[in-house]
C-alpha cells in the first residue's frame, strides 16, 4: 500500500517537474528574436538563436521575426507638381498621377518595437509614414521626374524620409520601390490621343517631304532620260548620215567601175527582197524590164522588142508620107 503511494506521488512529482521545466525553457529560432516580458513589462531582449530560460508561470515570450519584411501602399492619386520643363509635352501642372508602390524594412530594436506599436500595429502604422513619405517626395517631383528621368532618384528620398519616420519605433527601412506610377484612366486616354496627333501629324511631314523628294527624284530622271535619249538620237542620226554616205560612196564608186555588173546586182537584190516566201504575187509583164535578166544573163534588150519600140515612130511618120 505504502508503495503504491509513493509511486503514485513519484508520478505526480515527475509531472509537475515536467511542467515546471516546459514552462522554464524556450528556444529562439534564428529568424526570429525574443522578448521576455514579465508581468508586463519587459525585461530581457534575446537576439541570438539558442535554448533560453525564464520564470515558469511569470515571464512570457514574445517572438519578433527579424527577417525583412514587407509593407504594401495600395495604389493612391498623388499631385505632381506644377514646375514642368515641357520637353516632351506630356507633363502638366499639377498632373494626378496614380501610385502604387512598397517598402522592405527590419526589426532591429524589439523592444521600441514593442513598446511603441507593437507586432499587430507594425504594417497600418508603417503604411501610414510609407504613404506620407509617398506624397512628400512625388509632390515636389514632376510627371516625367517621377515616370522616367528621376524615379531612382525619387525612391532613395523616399526611403531614407521612412526610414527617418520609422527610427522611433525600432524599424529600419531597407528599401522602398515604385511599382506603377501612371495617370489615371480618363487622363490616360487624353495623352495618348495627344501622342497619336502628335505622331500623325509627324507622319503626314514626313510623307510630304518624301512625296516632295519623289517628285524631284522623276522629274531629274525624266529630265535625264529626255537629255540621254535626245543625244542617242542624235548620234544615231549623225551615224546614220554618215553610214547612207558611206553607202552612196559605195554604190556611185562600184556603178564608175562597172556599171553593168552594178545593175545585175541592184536587179539581184530586187528579185530577193519581192520574190519572198509566202509573198511571190506579182502583177507584171513578162517583157518587162524587171525581169530583162530572167531571159537574157546579160541584160541585153529582146530583139523583138525594138519594132515594138519603133512602132509608134512608124506610125507618126505615115501623116508626114500623105503630106
Amino acid at each position: 500500500m505504502r508503495l503504491g503511494l509513493f509511486g503514485g506521488v513519484l508520478a505526480v512529482l515527475l509531472l509537475v517537474a515536467a511542467i515546471v521545466g516546459y514552462s522554464t525553457l524556450f528556444s529562439v529560432y534564428q529568424t526570429r528574436q525574443a522578448l521576455v516580458v514579465r508581468l508586463g513589462q519587459p525585461v530581457r531582449v534575446i537576439a541570438e538563436p539558442g535554448l533560453n530560460v525564464k520564470i515558469p508561470f511569470i515571464d512570457a515570450v514574445i517572438t519578433i521575426d527579424k527577417r525583412i519584411l514587407a509593407v504594401e501602399s495600395p495604389a493612391q492619386e498623388v499631385i505632381a507638381s506644377s514646375q514642368d520643363n515641357n520637353k516632351t509635352g506630356l507633363d502638366q501642372a499639377g498632373e494626378r498621377l496614380v501610385v502604387d508602390a512598397f517598402a522592405r524594412y527590419r526589426i532591429t530594436d524589439p523592444l521600441r518595437f514593442y513598446q511603441t506599436v507593437g507586432p499587430a500595429g507594425a504594417s497600418s502604422q508603417l503604411s501610414i509614414l510609407l504613404n506620407s513619405a509617398l506624397r512628400r517626395v512625388l509632390g515636389a517631383a514632376t510627371l516625367s521626374d517621377a515616370v522616367r528621368d528621376r524615379r531612382e532618384e525619387l525612391m532613395a528620398k523616399m526611403r531614407e524620409q521612412l526610414d527617418r519616420d520609422a527610427r522611433p519605433f525600432g524599424v529600419e527601412v531597407v528599401d522602398v520601390r515604385i511599382r506603377r506610377a501612371d495617370l489615371p484612366e480618363q487622363n490616360s486616354q487624353a495623352v495618348y490621343q495627344r501622342m497619336q496627333t502628335e505622331r500623325q501629324r509627324e507622319a503626314a511631314e514626313f510623307r510630304a517631304q518624301g512625296s516632295q523628294k519623289s517628285q524631284e527624284i522623276r522629274a531629274k530622271a525624266d529630265r535625264d532620260v529626255t537629255v540621254l535619249l535626245a543625244e542617242a538620237n542624235s548620234r544615231a542620226e549623225q551615224v546614220r548620215g554618215q553610214g547612207d554616205s558611206e553607202r552612196n560612196r559605195i554604190f556611185a564608186d562600184a556603178y564608175t567601175r562597172d556599171p553593168d555588173f552594178f545593175a545585175f546586182y541592184r536587179s539581184m537584190q530586187a528579185y530577193e527582197r519581192s520574190l519572198q516566201h509566202g509573198d511571190t504575187h506579182l502583177v507584171l509583164r513578162p517583157d518587162t524590164d524587171f525581169f530583162r535578166y530572167f531571159s537574157d544573163p546579160s541584160g541585153k534588150e529582146p530583139p523583138e522588142r525594138a519594132p515594138s519600140a519603133a512602132a509608134p515612130g512608124a506610125q507618126g511618120s505615115k501623116p508626114s508620107a500623105g503630106k
